[in-house]
């Protein structure tokens, strides 16, 4: 496993639309477990491949609490297949929008299907924060970041603290 560099904005590699995956195969779950090993030091709690430079459909994820032991996701070529009209405004934050929060709205519930770690197809339904988080990270796989959902001011606003951050590190 190996850590890799994550990606932030403006690079234009975020907004790439990431191709589907053939095979889950020795290659691919090795790179899933440097994306989850290069999520956990960020920290954070979902990680798209896009994120690490690498267009492929293909996410990590990790919402158990602190105080809870680790429970890693993965997912390839996740679809949503169903969403809910209810939606939840949640502030979100992204590795690759470092040190910026908002609010964004999104449907409370989901059902989705995708190949998991072993290339088994899974179905099921999502809400809360998993629905969340599993919405944001597909977003990436499309070459959208959550602050593509907020105003353009917001957005120009975001980048340029984010650009300014950067020159000061």
């Amino acid at each position: 496993m190996a850590l890799r560099e994550i990606l932030v904005v403006p690079d234009p590699v975020l907004k790439q639309v990431s191709a589907p995956v053939a095979a889950v195969d020795d290659g691919l779950r090795a790179l899933m477990d440097d994306m989850l090993e290069t999520m956990y030091a960020a920290p954070g709690i979902g990680l798209a491949a896009i994120q690490i430079g690498v267009p492929k459909r293909v996410i990590v994820m990790d919402i158990a609490r602190q105080d809870e032991p680790k429970a890693p996701r993965y997912f390839v070529n996740p679809q949503i297949l169903w969403a809910s009209e209810e939606t939840l405004p949640y502030e979100e934050g992204c590795l690759s929008v470092p040190e910026i929060y908002d609010e964004v709205e999104r449907p409370a519930r989901v059902k989705l299907r995708y190949l998991n770690y072993q290339g088994e197809t899974i179905e099921e339904e999502a809400d809360g924060l998993y629905a969340v988080c599993i919405q944001h990270e597909m977003d990436h796989l499309d070459g959208v970041l959550f602050i593509d959902h907020l105003s353009r001011l917001k957005r120009e606003q975001a980048v340029k603290k984010v650009k300014k951050q950067a020159k000061a590190a």
